[in-house]
């Protein structure tokens, strides 16, 4: 299944930009080329620019401590396994202790490192990297394997918390839901929500359907157009048949 999820806030879709960009950092950290460490050091200046916002740590923190609250009032449920529960309440709090030992402003340990941050600005500009313009930065790409991925784990580690902390939630809410198999009559689909709290909607279909959702969303009305994927570059067009779905509300 393919699945397509639409964020209905700012706050979500902050999560899950940054969930995107930890993992092309964990992917290309991992490989030896110095091309694909120079994108990994790129990402890590993405990260840096989207978790800027002064608020995000606060409300990942309070976010935690709810579900830890929810999480509370399981204890002693028969249905529910005590050593999940258990697993669950330890990762969470280790998370929030981990968010609450940081200190400064985000990436701070980053913004502080002024040979970097050359590299940030230089980044901005097509071809600015070039060795010509950074020389040092060319021989940093020009070292040992080893080297560079330990470089990389160092300028990382000051935001795995924020890493950690967005898994969970992101994790909670994506299993919050509940799972619909549903049918757009001619590639469209419209529902109704009365003002129904959501905070992301997910959409899963088959590779076989090949369609392409487009979601506009709010709290009082859902619609999604299935449209063909383009090929080339001939512009998407609408589905003009039935497409099965799968979808999913989540919401915290």
């Amino acid at each position: 299944m393919i699945t397509y999820e639409y964020p209905f806030n700012e706050r979500i879709r902050t999560l899950l930009r940054l969930e995107d960009l930890f993992e092309k950092v964990a992917y290309f950290s991992k490989s030896d080329g110095p091309a694909e460490n120079h994108v990994a050091l790129v990402t890590l200046f993405e990260i840096l620019d989207v978790a800027g916002r002064a608020d995000l740590k606060m409300d990942m923190i309070q976010e935690l401590e709810r579900q830890r609250q929810t999480l509370l009032g399981f204890r002693n449920n028969p249905d529910i396994s005590e050593a999940a529960l258990s697993g669950a309440l330890y990762e969470i709090e280790q998370a929030s202790a981990a968010l609450l030992a940081l200190s400064g402003k985000f990436g701070q340990t980053l913004r502080d490192n002024d040979w970097l941050m050359g590299i940030k600005s230089r980044v901005a500009i097509p071809g600015g990297v070039c060795e010509f313009d950074l020389p040092s930065y060319h021989y940093w790409l020009h070292q040992s394997e080893q080297f560079r991925s330990d470089s990389l784990a160092s300028w990382s580690k000051s935001m795995l918390p924020v890493r950690d902390a967005l898994t969970i939630i992101l994790r909670l809410l994506r299993s919050s839901g509940r799972v619909e198999r549903l049918n757009a009559v001619h590639g469209q689909f419209q529902r109704m929500l009365g003002g129904t709290a959501a905070q992301m909607v997910r959409i899963s279909l088959a590779p076989s359907e090949q369609a392409v959702p487009e979601v506009s969303a709010n709290r009082y009305a859902l619609n999604i157009r299935f449209t063909h994927p383009p090929e080339m570059d001939i512009k998407a067009k609408g589905c003009d048949r039935d497409v099965g779905f799968e979808l999913t509300f989540c919401n915290l």
